[in-house]
């Protein structure tokens, strides 16, 4: 399903989980389509079946159980999970266009994602050198509930974020999630909020105006 955000960011919800590796495969192609002229921008709303992900800082060590298949991402960052339960939102736009600054991408992105999340009941945040989305755990401590790994190639970025609604928390201990051991991982399910994937969808497009807006006004944050 594929309708328009604005008049060049295509919004694409995949049906059904999609293999990792295809995902990449059509990510480097609209990639290449954008940079040419040939597509629309993308967001791309989806899930993967089980599988470890290895960004360009992954460390072996950090693999402590490989019962998924392991997969090169490409992107920025170590090793991640993504499954079922995860809804996965891969974001492929022209920075061209946005300032070439991927510092205010990825600060936009993770405001963008707090935002939706607050919208649905869950009060995230940022925190400073630990990039991601963190919130409050049952037991009082800080944890993760969503990850952003990007790439940017001819200025076009790739990958994005992933966002723990109900995922089987127990396949994070495969891996140090995004080599931080000191801090959790956490779910909307978990908190408390049992939120279907199309109702995380509908609550980022509603904030999609301000994430596009923070990235053309060079603001690096959301309201």
């Amino acid at each position: 399903m594929a309708e328009m955000l604005t008049d060049t960011v295509e919004w694409r919800v995949e049906a059904g989980q999609l293999p990792y590796r295809s995902a990449l495969e059509s990510m480097e192609d609209r990639n290449r389509a954008i940079f040419e002229g040939k597509a629309n921008e993308l967001v791309w709303m989806l899930e993967h079946p089980p599988v470890y992900t290895a960004g360009t800082s992954a460390d072996g060590a950090e693999l402590l159980d490989p019962r998924f298949e392991v997969v090169e991402a490409g992107r920025g960052g170590r090793y991640t999970y993504h499954g079922p339960g995860q809804r996965i939102g891969y974001v492929m736009l022209d920075l061209t266009k946005r300032g070439k600054d991927v510092r205010c991408f990825v600060h936009s992105l993770e405001g963008w994602v707090i935002a939706a999340l607050g919208d649905l009941g869950a009060e995230c945040w940022r925190a400073e050198g630990r990039v991601g989305i963190w919130t409050r755990d049952i037991d009082g401590r800080e944890a993760k509930i969503g990850a952003i790994g990007v790439r940017v190639r001819r200025w076009v970025t790739m990958h994005g974020f992933s966002v723990n609604l109900s995922p089987d928390l127990s396949h994070f201990t495969g891996i140090v999630p995004c080599g931080i051991e000191e801090f959790g991982v956490t779910s909307m399910a978990k908190l408390g909020h049992d939120i279907a994937p199309h109702t995380f969808d509908e609550a980022l497009k509603l904030r999609a105006g301000d994430f596009l807006a923070a990235l053309e006004g060079k603001e690096c944050s959301l309201p």
